[in-house]
């Protein structure tokens, strides 16, 4: 008992402590992982599994919807497709359909892979400017 609370303290404090880029990666690592658990209980028949996956999913993206910002171009596209992942993980949940959940997990992997893409950029840019100020 005391061991699982402690991993839990543990899990809250960290996300509490993450800079926005990695809780933003973190998000996108999660709906992969309950995307894939919604493919693997459609595909073992749980329709428990299935359910409760699709809802832990769909809360993440909503979560994506409310934060983003909107003074940024970009952000109009993501809302679209934020919202049109919504919607196919809805009409997943009610169709029991496997390609419809597979097609939003190829989303959200290149949306994941992407950002990681992007987080990595922008540390190399950091590095190279503080080079910079440091030879100067």
């Amino acid at each position: 008992m005391y061991r699982s609370d402690a991993m839990k303290q543990y899990k809250e404090n960290s996300v509490y402590t993450m800079r926005p880029e990695e809780l933003t990666l973190t998000l996108y690592n999660g709906l992969v992982k309950f995307l894939m658990k919604a493919e693997l209980g459609l595909f073992e028949k749980n329709i428990k599994m299935t359910n409760d996956n699709l809802f832990k999913a769909e809360d993440i993206l909503y979560e994506f919807v409310v934060t983003l910002d909107m003074d940024y171009e970009v952000s109009n596209g993501l809302a679209l497709l934020y919202d049109y992942m919504i919607r196919r993980i809805r009409e997943a949940n009610v169709n029991k359909n496997i390609e419809m959940v597979r097609e939003v997990l190829g989303f959200a992997k290149d949306l994941r892979d992407t950002w990681q893409d992007a987080m990595k950029i922008a540390r190399n840019v950091e590095s190279t400017q503080e080079l910079v100020r440091v030879k100067v």
